[in-house]
Parts: structure tokens; C-alpha cells; sequence
């Protein structure tokens, strides 16, 4: 499974990004993941490639939405940013259900840099 994100870039705080995840191979799940400067890996969108439901970290719900489970490219649209989502974004799959848990997701993307200022 190869991924390959872009999208990130700098914005100001309530403003938006959309990152893209283009996926090669299969999987059954794919998740967006960050790293904040000095904090662990935080999952925080996931999605299944087939039936079920996307799942968010309680800190993005209802601010960020993952799309495009089926598809070879997958969406993270993120709205409301504050300073606090700044950070690496990585794409990353797994072959199992869906967790929120970075060490679940065996293959990753290089990552892409959102800066919220």
C-alpha cells in the first residue's frame, strides 16, 4: 500500500484546508493522523473501505470530515482551524477495522505540513 498526501500549507486560525490522500492497493481502513510539535501521534479521522462509519477524535468532531473511504483518494476536510491543529498530517492504512490508535495503521504516507496561525 503506497499513500501520498497533499494539501497542507499555512492558514489563519478559523480559516480551512482540504488535504488529499491518493491510496494505491487495498485496505480496509484509512486514517488521518498528526503529530503537534512536542506531542504524540493523535488519530484523528478514520474511514473503512467498505461498510461502517467514519470516526473522529473528540477534538475535531464536528469540525474536520474524512471522505472517500471506497475511493483511491481520500479526503480530510478541515474547517475551523486554530493554532492548536498545527502539525505533520499523515495518511496512513491498515488491513484491520478501523481504530484510533497510530499503531494500528501499518503503512503511511510522508506527510504534509498544516501551519495554523
Amino acid at each position: 500500500v503506497q499513500l501520498v498526501e497533499s494539501g497542507g500549507g499555512e492558514v489563519q486560525a478559523g480559516g480551512s484546508l482540504r488535504l488529499t490522500c491518493v491510496v494505491s492497493g487495498s485496505r480496509n481502513c484509512l486514517g488521518w493522523i498528526r503529530q503537534a510539535p512536542g506531542k504524540e501521534r493523535e488519530v484523528v479521522a478514520t474511514i473503512p473501505s467498505g461498510y461502517g462509519y467514519p470516526m473522529y477524535a473528540v477534538s475535531v468532531t464536528g469540525l474536520f470530515t474524512i471522505s472517500g473511504g471506497h475511493a483511491n483518494t481520500v479526503f480530510l476536510q478541515m474547517n475551523s482551524l486554530e493554532i492548536e491543529d498545527t502539525g505533520m498530517y499523515y495518511c496512513a492504512a491498515s488491513q484491520r477495522s478501523c481504530y484510533l490508535s497510530p499503531s494500528d495503521y501499518a503503512y503511511w504516507g510522508q506527510g504534509t505540513q498544516v501551519t495554523v496561525s
